[in-house]
């Protein structure tokens, strides 16, 4: 598989307060890689550095052959970094279309120019968006609305995915449909993953590969497929 994102000794601060401390992180094309670590470690930051909503301290990140360190976050959205925040960040007062209408404008620019219109997939993929598609985000649930955040960063045709705590506060079989979703894109539309995630046997089930984060450096890499979560629970352990 070919490098798609690079990470080399990302640094980053609030304030005098050091977050990030020379990160090394690298993701293939089409593979699916997960962030674990205690809360307030730096995963988050770290997800908002990537896709530039976080000004870095040091460091340099490279993008699908890119150095992409100083763009600003709509130039690196339109080479095809999607984000989908923890807590959703979807609009209340906009329907379900008109939000998924939104990770169009990421398109714009993009050569070679894809189709403007929101693509079929999306619905066959979340079919409860299909019926939902007049309804107000605010009113949605919790799981809805998180299946309506994930639709729109796809609607972007992102080449990575970057998802902060995708399962947080979802029921267990809309759980299931998101892994499901996402595993499907990641064979049939080859976009890679990267995953903060707090409940281990989804990031298993679905990633290829895991870092660890201890005080915003990274203390421990490996590969789901040959250990078992038995190898980071110690390190996620209060």
């Amino acid at each position: 598989m070919a490098r798609l994102l690079t990470l080399d000794g990302i640094s980053a601060a609030y304030g005098q307060s050091q977050v990030l401390d020379a990160v090394e992180l690298e993701v293939e094309a089409g593979e699916a890689v997960t962030l674990l670590g205690r809360n307030g470690v730096g995963k988050t930051t770290l997800l908002r550095t990537i896709v530039g909503l976080h000004k870095r301290s040091a460091g340099t990140q490279n993008f699908d052959g890119e150095d992409v360190t100083n763009l600003s976050a709509f130039e690196r959205s339109r080479r095809g970094i999607g984000y989908v925040p923890q807590g959703r960040g979807i609009f209340p007062h906009l329907t379900v279309e008109e939000n998924l209408a939104l990770g169009l404008v990421a398109l714009t620019g993009r050569k070679p120019a894809p189709k403007a219109e929101i693509p079929s997939y999306i619905h066959e993929l979340f079919p409860a968006l299909d019926r939902l598609r007049g309804r107000k985000g605010g009113v949605l649930s919790g799981g809805e609305q998180q299946q309506l955040a994930l639709a729109r960063a796809l609607v972007s045709q992102p080449k990575l995915l970057l998802l902060d705590e995708p399962t947080e506060g979802i029921q267990p079989s809309i759980v299931q449909e998101i892994e499901a979703a996402l595993n499907r894109v990641r064979k049939e539309f080859k976009i890679a993953i990267l995953l903060v995630e707090q409940y281990l046997q989804f990031a298993w089930s679905l990633a290829d590969r895991y870092y660890v984060m201890q005080r915003g450096r990274i203390i421990k890499n490996g590969s789901t497929r040959t250990e078992t979560t038995d190898a980071v629970v110690p390190l996620l352990s209060v």
